[in-house]
């Protein structure tokens, strides 16, 4: 089974300089490397403390030559903030520069923030990645780019250098609401499972994904990737008291993001299943929604957490994981010690666990 690491770049209520930050975070990246990660991934965000990495691509480019053996996960780039031509260019220099070792996650965004921003209604938000994507993934088949379609117009243009390597099969989505599974089906992409509901919900979604993805590609799915967030640590009870402080934390931060209290999404075309999380809000309470997504993450000893990844392995038939260790404003070497020892105590169990292997090129499959 595939294990990956995944940088946030968090910085809860600007505690430290953003350069702190990142010394840090990239100091762990190398760390997870060294003692046997797969693959670095980051996520896309803009402006605000929630996570401070603006251009994935442009951060794994340097990962690429820094780290020449690991895979480079874009978890993911936001297909509706961004020009589709530059997005294909960016992909392919980095997957030749790499020499194919890219996964490409894709996804639409969900904070308004971000959409303000960048001066695009999120009422085209489903649309526009739709659109966007099946043009990119298009784009990197054929080498060249051209459309005319209700976002814009574009002549036909080369993309240089060249696609050097299909990216089917190694094309995942970030899917959250259930209307989104039939969507990555259609456009023939896998799905990268991010927690937030019930792990049977999320098996649910992925048999109606499955079923769609059948139909329309006479194929069968690929076994979908899942982010999360773990601790560790050979105490169960301060691996709960640790987990429910910063996991909590990490939570109360994308509630505040995304504004799930204020009921941004009420209203907004495409996002009808986010609304519910406000709704749940209401009932529930702040507090509420944070255990429920703490309890949905891997943490505890390291038996606990092999058990709780097995669980998640059983439930949906993952064949990768790319987990986060530093989140919510921990310190670092509380941060460094949890992935020091899931990488000694749960890493070679998990890479032993016999799965689907991942679709890459030819040359990384082995």
């Amino acid at each position: 089974m595939h294990v990956g690491y995944t940088a946030v770049f968090q910085n809860p209520g600007n505690g430290l300089d953003d350069s702190k930050v990142y010394a840090e975070e990239m100091r762990l990246c190398d760390l997870a490397v060294d003692l046997g990660m797969s693959s670095l991934w980051t996520v896309e965000h803009h402006f605000d403390d929630y996570t401070m990495c603006p251009s994935p691509v442009q951060w794994l480019s340097y990962q690429a030559g820094r780290h020449p053996d690991t895979l480079l996960g874009s978890g993911v780039i936001v297909l509706p903030w961004h020009d589709p031509l530059r997005v294909a260019e960016e992909i392919a220099l980095l997957d030749q520069m790499s020499n194919g070792r890219m996964i490409l996650g894709l996804g639409r965004g969900l904070a308004r923030i971000e959409y303000e921003g960048f001066r695009v209604d999120m009422n085209t938000s489903r649309e526009r990645f739709v659109e966007y994507a099946r043009l990119v993934l298009d784009a990197l088949e054929k080498g060249y780019m051209e459309y005319d379609n209700e976002f814009g117009t574009q002549p036909r243009r080369e993309i240089r250098p060249t696609p050097k390597y299909t990216f089917k099969g190694r094309t995942y989505a970030a899917a959250v609401s259930p209307e989104s599974m039939p969507l990555m089906a259609k456009l023939g992409i896998g799905v990268l499972v991010i927690p937030q509901k019930p792990w049977k919900v999320v098996q649910d979604d992925l048999e109606a994904y499955g079923r769609v993805f059948r139909e329309t590609n006479g194929a069968e799915p690929p076994p979908p990737f899942s982010g999360g967030f773990v601790f560790v640590d050979e105490s169960s009870d301060r691996a709960e008291e640790m987990a429910r402080t910063w996991i909590g934390a990490n939570y109360a931060t994308v509630m505040r993001h995304y504004e799930f209290e204020a009921g941004p999404h009420e209203g907004v075309s495409g996002y009808e299943f986010y609304t519910n999380i406000t709704k749940y809000l209401e009932k529930h309470g702040k507090q509420g929604a944070i255990d429920d997504f703490v309890n949905l993450m891997p943490w505890g000893t390291p038996q606990q957490v092999l058990d709780k990844v097995e669980h998640i392995r059983e439930m949906i038939g993952t064949n990768a994981i790319m987990p986060a260790f530093s989140y919510g404003g921990m310190s670092y070497l509380d941060a460094e010690a949890s992935l020091k020892l899931f990488a000694e105590r749960c890493l070679p169990e998990i890479n032993s666990w016999e799965v689907e292997p991942l679709l890459l090129p030819d040359r990384l499959a082995a």
